[in-house]
């Protein structure tokens, strides 16, 4: 057990004064240190040797002076020595030692002077023996006081997955596998990190692994049962004759060690793989990637890509803050303000952070309990040092003040391993915050045996009842990152999920798996309306028809948005991993005034937020109305819009700019039945495909071209062999399109994906000789007007809000986007400028004939009479909406459009 820092700080005192009366002979070294190591009270012949022979980077043999393997190298001189020198010949040791015993810590001394360089840390540290008591801290790790950098641990992360992953594959290649590895790979982690954080002595489980094993490894599957046995006993109930070493070892319980495994068979490699896994300071990792971290040891591939699995505590606060963590903060600051007149309010704000229940319905290895967990502990530290500077003398038991613990978390997982890695995360959160809290007030502080867990459920989320998890009574909070699933990807048994989650709602087999958890949590919240959720999710549940399925039914059943980040990307340290492209909504049913958005200038910016008033189902501040999907225009004088033409040909329709060129080298006559023919991508970047447009082409000329009549041949094979019904209808006409759209007279193109990157959506006027496919929208009937409209940032900012998206690209529709779009009534005045400004726009593209509308909406190539001509456009379409003046912000022109939405659907 530690000594507190106080007896630590005495003791160092009274070294100091002992060793600057003595005469500090060399002789004398190993005396000093045995009582330097006895400062911190640590019997120094238990962790560490004199005198350990070594080969120096020259090649020569040497000796060190004092070898704490893994943790500390001290080179030690006579009284007025070059520490310079000292240093240098301490580092020299370290080509002859093996990786695992390299040291983290160098201590260079000549009885006067100290020197401690931290090597992870990259700090040295230069005091005189009598500033010792006032330097002890840095010699927190001798004590067992290790403190943990809370910022990002992605290199340490990686190289423990890499180390244990090792062992994992051995062990699974020499037959033991399944759920017996699984739990024995959490026993072995449990361990690894005791040993680096006061749970076990230092070293304690490293040190039995080397003197107690035999070097092939051949004893150490079965000694580790042994060892697993004592954990998981009371040391009242342990055999008198037990060897002392494993008596040793602290009684752990939690049933973390009940469960009996069969004897893994270790050999040589295998018990060198844990050893050189007991070297890295486990102390550094985050419970809160524990999970991640397990996963990605059990799946090599998964290791070689752990950042995709990695989700970073700063994102995880993204969802954590604004649901409950910043208002528990304020409270405090206003409480720490007046402490001094209101302690029983201090002790009310405990009461209250012991009362908070938190579950997460999609819980994994429990990333989410464990950060929440975490900040609780800080703010309750927070409140006991508010506490302890208003009391006369200091708390005489820190452990009776401690209120939180991990039995207020609970979690459903589906899958059973991460639901117990969940519970073992939690645990291990609550050692690391406990010796927080001791190095805080100077007193050690463990739960040992463990005596309360989080109540982490193995189920279906969407079959349990929540209610029999927590009563709805006892919870504050619901947060997550449900399983993203989109309509396409879902398994049957996931489709009927959805379908049974929202039982009767129309149209709800559209929706993303993730909203079940939306609907569920909504359910669960009618029998106690103060319960708060955040969700973290994919952006398309805030896009396209989706919105209008899930938020029209959610507010139905009074469903307020409280705070919402707008989409981001959801952090990825793996190479070749797509980006997933995230939002985050906080939600109840009771309202709330300090309402906030959370919005980003690109997904990979930082967020600042926004005040809001109502937060709407786009996570705008707007009007709560929903948008469905829509057949015809909103505005009746609006032309309609269609899809492009469908050829249903698996490309024998279709030809490349070689194709065309050979077959009106081959048949000139063909020529008028060869048509420029264009999707998305060829509109906006200029690419060049044709297609045969056959209508109205004469039989005789089909059967006097073999080239063209063997293609029509095909495309008539592919739609017999279809299992479509419709598709084998088109058969019987294999020459022309399965689907013809094309308009007769000129027509504005729409792309239906377009980058998110462009602050202007690229439409433009095609001839009706130029065929159109499926992945473009076509309006017949443009005028400018139309055109000018639609080109507008008044438009762009409408479709940027209510769109679908393909990752983060905007994807146009018809049905939701144009067809709901809340046209200007402009005067004829207005039209004519409209119409104008929307020609300008034309010219100032036709002045570069050599770009394609890819270089011309480039931001960083738009050219500037373009920027101009928008400009000017721009201005003219915001009278037409009576607004001269413009918008300060997208916002507030989204929540205008939302406006004359609201009146035009009234």
């Amino acid at each position: 057990m530690p000594l507190s820092w106080n007896e630590i700080r005495s003791r160092a005192l009274a070294f100091s004064k002992e060793w600057a009366e003595e005469s500090s002979e060399d002789a004398e070294a190993k005396a000093f240190w045995d009582a330097f190591f006895a400062v911190f009270g640590v019997t120094r012949r238990r962790v560490a040797s004199f005198e350990e022979p070594v080969k120096k980077s020259d090649g020569k043999g040497g000796y060190i002076d004092l070898l704490w393997r893994g943790v500390l190298i001290v080179e030690h001189k006579s009284r007025g020595k070059d520490l310079d020198r000292a240093t240098k010949q301490a580092f020299d040791y370290f080509p002859g030692l093996k990786e695992r015993d390299l040291p983290r810590y160098v201590v260079v001394s000549d009885f006067a002077r100290f020197r401690l360089h931290d090597l992870d840390a990259g700090t040295e540290h230069d005091f005189d023996l009598a500033d010792l008591h006032k330097n002890v801290k840095l010699f927190g790790f001798m004590a067992g006081y290790q403190s943990r950098s809370f910022g990002k641990e992605a290199a340490v992360n990686i190289r423990a997955a890499e180390k244990l992953g090792k062992l994992h594959d051995l062990l699974k290649a020499s037959g033991y596998e399944g759920h017996q590895l699984e739990v024995l790979l959490v026993r072995l982690l449990f361990q690894l990190f005791a040993e680096d954080t006061a749970i076990f002595e230092r070293r304690q489980f490293t040190d039995w692994i080397e003197q107690r094993t035999s070097d092939d490894g051949a004893d150490l599957g079965s000694l580790l049962n042994t060892l697993f046995e004592v954990l998981d006993t009371p040391p009242e109930k342990r055999q008198k004759s037990l060897d002392e070493q494993l008596a040793g070892f602290p009684y752990v319980n939690g049933r973390l060690f009940a469960e009996n495994l069969r004897s893994a068979s270790f050999d040589r490699a295998m018990r060198e793989t844990l050893l050189d896994c007991t070297a890295l300071d486990w102390s550094q990792i985050s419970p809160a990637i524990f999970g991640s971290l397990f996963q990605s040891i059990m799946d090599a591939q998964a290791r070689r890509d752990l950042g995709a699995h990695y989700t970073s505590e700063h994102n995880i606060r993204k969802a954590l803050g604004p649901l409950f963590l910043d208002d528990l903060w304020a409270e405090l600051g206003k409480l720490k303000a007046s402490a001094k007149s209101n302690a029983k309010r201090l002790l009310e704000f405990h009461a209250k952070l012991a009362g908070i229940r938190v579950l997460d319905p999609a819980c994994g290895c429990g990333n989410f309990l464990v950060v929440a967990y975490q900040e609780l502990r800080l703010i309750e530290l927070e409140l006991l040092r508010e506490m302890h500077k208003h009391r006369e003398t200091g708390f005489l038991d820190v452990g009776s003040i401690m209120f939180v613990d991990v039995d207020q978390f609970h979690g459903i997982e589906y899958e059973e391993f991460p639901a117990q890695i969940a519970q073992v995360a939690l645990w291990l959160t609550d050692h690391q915050m406990n010796m927080r809290v001791s190095e805080e007030f100077g007193q050690y502080f463990v739960r040992l045996p463990l005596k309360k867990a989080a109540n982490i459920v193995h189920g279906n989320a969407l079959t349990t009842d929540w209610a029999s998890v927590v009563k709805p009574a006892d919870l504050s909070y619901i947060v997550g990152n449900p399983p993203f699933v989109g309509k396409k990807e879902q398994s049957p048994a996931q489709k009927s999920e959805v379908m049974a989650t929202f039982d009767g709602l129309k149209g709800a087999g559209v929706l993303d798996y993730v909203t079940c958890w939306y609907r569920k949590a909504t359910d669960y919240m009618t029998a106690n309306p103060v319960i708060r959720t955040a969700f973290v999710s994919t952006n398309s549940i805030t896009q396209g028809e989706q919105v209008g399925i899930l938020w029209g039914d959610l507010f139905t059943s009074g469903v307020k948005i409280h705070f919402a980040h707008r989409t981001f990307q959801w952090s990825s340290e793996a190479r070749g991993k797509a980006a997933v492209h995230c939002v985050i909504i906080g939600f109840g049913l009771q309202d709330r005034s300090d309402k906030l958005i959370f919005d980003y200038d690109t997904p990979q910016s930082e967020p600042h937020a926004l005040a809001a008033t109502q937060i709407n189902g786009y996570l705008v501040d707007a009007p709560g109305v929903v948008i469905s999907k829509r057949s015809k225009p909103l505005n009746f004088a609006a032309p309609e819009m269609a899809y492009g033409s469908m050829p249903i040909d698996n490309g024998h329709l279709t030809l490349t700019e070689d194709d065309a060129q050979q077959l009106i080298a081959a048949y000139s006559e063909a020529t008028p039945y060869i048509r420029r023919y264009q999707g998305g991508d060829e509109f906006i970047n200029g690419q060049v495909r044709y297609c045969l447009w056959l209508v109205g082409c004469p039989p005789e000329n089909l059967r006097a071209w073999p080239l063209i009549r063997s293609r029509v041949e095909a495309t008539r094979a592919f739609r017999q062999s279809s299992n479509r019904e419709r598709t084998n209808e088109l058969a019987d006409t294999p020459a022309l399109f399965g689907e013809i759209r094309q308009p007769t007279r000129r027509y504005l193109f729409v792309p239906k994906v377009s980058s998110e990157n462009r602050h202007f959506l690229p439409i433009g006027y095609c001839e009706p000789e130029v065929i159109s496919s499926g992945s473009g929208l076509l309006v017949g009937d443009a005028t400018p007007y139309h055109f000018g409209v639609l080109t507008s940032t008044m438009h762009m900012a409408w479709m940027r809000t209510v769109c679908g998206r393909m990752k983060s690209d905007y994807q146009y529709s018809a049905g939701i986007v144009y067809n709901n779009f809340p046209w200007p009534t402009p005067t004829e005045p207005q039209r004519k400028a409209i119409e104008q400004a929307a020609q300008a726009v034309l010219d100032a593209r036709a002045m570069f004939p050599n770009s394609t509308l890819a270089d011309l909406y480039d931001p960083l190539t738009m050219p500037p009479e373009l920027t101009a001509a928008h400009r000017k456009l721009d201005k003219a379409v915001d009278v037409a909406y009576g607004k001269p003046a413009g918008f300060p912000t997208e916002a507030e022109r989204v929540a205008y459009l939302f406006k004359l939405y609201e009146a035009a659907t009234a």
